[in-house]
């Protein structure tokens, strides 16, 4: 995870003359859960830097273009090499326009300063426009939040975009019996703070209370406003731990703006450290503190009036110095949780944060497919269920969905697939849920839109599909398996087949081969332990509408295995869905293998390879001798002390007979291909191996992959 922070062009990121945008950002860097993450970006002449994870962007000025400009083509070329996660801009909107043209992370945008004042969020417009590029706007005040909203109507504004995150200051132990007969002014020294006003009350002050003394801290080159008493000492410019530290023996801080301050960091800090205040109610300031004299008018008497009744009413001094100090809650690290949590909200890192995980880490997953709970348990041991089973033996938190029940049970008029129902609710489920992963099986009706949708919402999000129909111009319905595996490619980070990638004749991204698992819920038979009654078991479904029987509809398969008949006259034959015989489903298909001492493993086609049904899994898995086309390589994984393989037609009918006629052998291989298949291609393997790959887990290894 990579997040970039942008400061403002000539932002000073260090401990040598730092403003309000510096200071918030290097405190809530400490803090942050995020900090080893996170990259500071500015252009400051000073060489002392607050943190190590600054950048300095050095610029060559021209005349043809602005500075800002420069600056950020600047930073857009560090994001060719190393792209973030989430870029956060500090004060300058009109930066937003430039970054996305050229990038495409996410934008959170912090307002420091009042948004009617700034270059690119004047006008209605620009502002209407921030809010379509960024995915976040973070205001210091609900003063300048509710300026940026100057024009809208209530209903044009998603209220979870914008947010309230004031500035922080460190809390310290504060001793009040050290508190000194100090009244202090920090900032500027001009009439926009109010300085005028605060040196001629100071003066009249200090003239009758000669045992109180008067503390300026802060310069303004650019106006004079000369005071001078023996009891005021004006120090210019310091650094920030010296205003805090002197913050911890003033009594009285004064904060009198004429100008409306955007929310107020002296106050902030006055506040933490005990100091009784006295604001102006310009801007953000009151929002600082719930426990200060609010000056009624901006006149050099009013202030006056108030330090005045301060230095008079000491009871009422002290007890405003407790109450701020006692009821302040902005440190760094409270501030600092409200910014990451924004930050998680737009990575989606909520559930967990994406450089801890390992192949240990319990996920969260949506599992999308068809559990065939219309048909009312026909199909019970299917391969969806077989791998949710997997996932959540592995541990894992998983949501089934079901996707083709959903589609048939909501259906209507405007939406006569039922597609958009299924969609909207996968973004229901997705927002209730919060998944790590979604694992898609046949999901052909889920749309490459909502996924998107679901990627654009959380960055860190992993979508996988698994596909268990064959992928090569030698099998069956090649031009539809491959448009269905393809539609999904780009958008899965990875996608898994029960075909081979090497036999497929097109580029797919990420592919990688999965076996067909078995389960110990469902392969529960040990047929070579049973005195079966039938040799050779072998059931097929293609033709079926509605768990019948097409009419007039041939598989290949069934010329086969006529000729298979006819050459093993002695072989009795458990045969389903061909010649008439309608297919088995749910418990009966259990039933009738579980009477048989072989089965053939016959697919549709010419044999691929590795591709296999999941009848695979159902024969050997329940112990039955399994006959497997040579040509599938299967002998890849297996030896013929596990399963057979024959050539041709004339090759399986001399292993048939061979087996038929060794009862002791054929029981000891069928034995070997069960103990070995559970092994290694067991529901638990193979749905961890989804999730391994899936979040490239590059030390774990499959049996299948070595």
């Amino acid at each position: 995870m990579k997040i970039s922070i942008l400061l403002p062009y000539k932002e000073n990121f260090s401990s040598k003359y730092a403003g309000a945008v510096s200071l918030f950002v290097k405190d809530t860097t400490i803090y942050s859960r995020y900090k080893n993450s996170i990259k500071i970006f500015g252009h400051t002449t000073y060489k002392s830097k607050f943190l190590s994870n600054y950048i300095n962007l050095d610029i060559k000025k021209s005349i043809l273009q602005s500075n800002s400009k420069i600056y950020v083509d600047k930073f857009l070329e560090y994001e060719k090499y190393l792209p973030s996660d989430l870029i956060e801009i500090h004060n300058r909107p009109n930066y937003i326009k430039h970054l996305t043209k050229k990038n495409n992370a996410k934008l959170i945008l912090y307002f420091h300063n009042d948004p009617l004042t700034m270059n690119g969020s004047k006008s209605l417009n620009e502002r209407n426009e921030l809010l379509n590029k960024t995915h976040k706007l973070v205001f210091n005040s609900k003063w300048s939040r509710s300026r940026f909203l100057q024009g809208f109507s209530k209903f044009e504004i998603e209220k979870d975009k914008l947010f309230v995150i004031y500035q922080s200051s460190k809390k310290v132990k504060i001793n009040f019996n050290k508190k000194k007969k100090i009244i202090s002014f920090v900032g500027k020294l001009n009439s926009a703070k109010g300085y005028d006003l605060f040196g001629k009350a100071i003066i009249k002050i200090l003239n009758k209370y000669e045992d109180w003394k008067g503390v300026v801290i802060g310069d303004e080159p650019r106006e004079k406003h000369i005071f001078h008493h023996k009891n005021l000492k004006i120090l210019g410019f310091k650094n920030h731990n010296f205003v805090l530290n002197n913050f911890n023996i003033v009594s009285i801080c004064v904060v009198c703006s004429r100008w409306d301050e955007p929310f107020g960091r002296t106050s902030l800090e006055a506040s933490s450290r005990g100091c009784s205040l006295i604001i102006s109610n310009k801007g953000g300031l009151p929002e600082t503190t719930n426990h200060a004299l609010i000056l009624k008018k901006l006149t050099s008497n009013e202030v006056y009036s108030k330090i005045d009744f301060l230095i008079k009413n000491t009871n009422i001094r002290k007890l405003l110095q407790k109450k701020n100090y006692n009821n302040f809650k902005y440190s760094h690290k409270f501030i600092t949780n409200l910014q990451d949590n924004v930050r998680s909200d737009i990575l989606g890192s909520r559930i967990f944060f994406i450089n801890k995980i390992n192949k240990n880490t319990k996920f969260k997953i949506l599992h999308i497919t068809n559990f065939n709970e219309r048909h009312n348990g026909r199909l019970h041991y299917n391969t969806g269920r077989r791998i949710n089973n997997g996932f959540i033996r592995s541990g894992h938190n998983v949501l089934p969905l079901s996707d083709r029940d959903i589609l048939k049970q909501n259906k209507s008029i405007t939406d006569i697939k039922g597609k958009n129902y299924l969609n909207e609710k996968l973004m229901k489920c997705y927002e209730n849920f919060k998944p790590n992963l979604i694992v898609l099986g046949h999901a052909d009706n889920i749309s490459n839109e909502t996924l998107e949708h679901l990627k654009d919402k959380n960055k860190y999000l992993k979508i996988a599909q698994w596909f268990l129909d064959p992928v090569s111009k030698k099998g069956p319905d090649y031009k539809r398996n491959r448009e269905r595996i393809t539609k999904k490619s780009n958008i899965c980070n990875f996608n898994f087949l029960t075909t081979s990638p090497s036999a497929l004749d097109f580029n797919l991204k990420n592919a990688h081969f999965m076996p067909n698992p078995c389960d110990e819920a469902f392969e529960i038979l040990s047929n070579y332990n049973n005195n079966c009654r039938s040799d050779i078991f072998f059931a097929m479904s293609h033709g079926v509408h509605r768990g019948s029987l097409k009419t007039g509809k041939i598989d290949q398969r069934e010329n086969f295995i006529k000729k298979l008949i006819r050459m093993n006259k002695n072989i009795i034959f458990d045969l389903y869905g061909m010649n008439y015989t309608q297919p088995i489903w749910g418990d009966q298909f259990v039933n009738k293998i579980s009477n048989s001492k072989m089965g053939l493993n016959l697919s549709r086609g010419e044999p691929i390879k590795h591709y296999s049904s999941d009848r695979l899994a159902q024969l050997i898995a329940n112990g039955l001798l399994t006959f497997i086309d040579k040509k599938t390589c299967y002998d890849d994984f297996f030896s013929n002390k596990e399963m057979i393989f024959y050539n041709n037609l004339n090759d399986l009918t001399e292993k048939i007979q061979k087996y038929k006629r060794d009862n002791k052998e054929r029981k000891t291989i069928a034995k070997n291909g069960k103990k070995k298949y559970f092994k290694y291609f067991n529901s638990n393997i193979v749905s961890q191996y989804i999730v391994n790959k899936t979040f490239e887990f590059k030390k774990v290894k499959t049996f299948w992959e070595k």
